[in-house]
């Protein structure tokens, strides 16, 4: 038995398949305004870092947001919605990853307003800021804090 499993194992790995496929990140749907550049900036940043994302320019993103749970003083200029979370503003491509794999009960991330120096939003400057998790039941935590 031991030999048949190390058996496939080397011929899988000469083949160049590997014996367990790595898990494919999930699709992110962006609903943002046509005219907003940094939008487009951070939709950059997270197809850079591995997903694939579904942009669609709507009228009012804020619709978007409200859908998501997310409360309107934690607003920015694009929403994200993945695996039933949603992802308001400039999101660091690393938390959306650590919040799908941790799958807290939660309504999603927000990066309230547009802190420069976050995903989208690169420039000479970098303002502190958090990254904020708003809970199944609309607390707000501090997920992770950028200086």
């Amino acid at each position: 038995m031991i030999s048949h499993i190390l058996s496939r194992a080397v011929l899988a790995g000469a083949l160049g398949f590997p014996l367990a496929a790595s898990a494919a990140l999930p699709v992110i749907e962006v609903y943002k305004s046509a005219q907003c550049g940094c939008c487009s900036e951070w939709v950059k940043h997270l197809k850079a870092h591995g997903f694939a994302v579904k942009a669609v320019n709507v009228e009012n993103p804020s619709d978007y947001r409200e859908k998501g749970g997310i409360p309107d003083q934690l607003g920015s200029c694009h929403t994200g919605m993945v695996k039933g979370y949603a992802i308001e503003g400039h999101v660091p491509a690393a938390d959306i990853k650590r919040l799908l794999a941790e799958q807290p009960k939660a309504r999603g991330l927000a990066v309230p307003a547009m802190p420069l120096g976050s995903p989208g939003m690169e420039g000479p400057r970098k303002d502190p800021y958090d990254v904020l998790l708003v809970g199944a039941d609309g607390r707000i935590t501090v997920y992770k804090h950028y200086n």
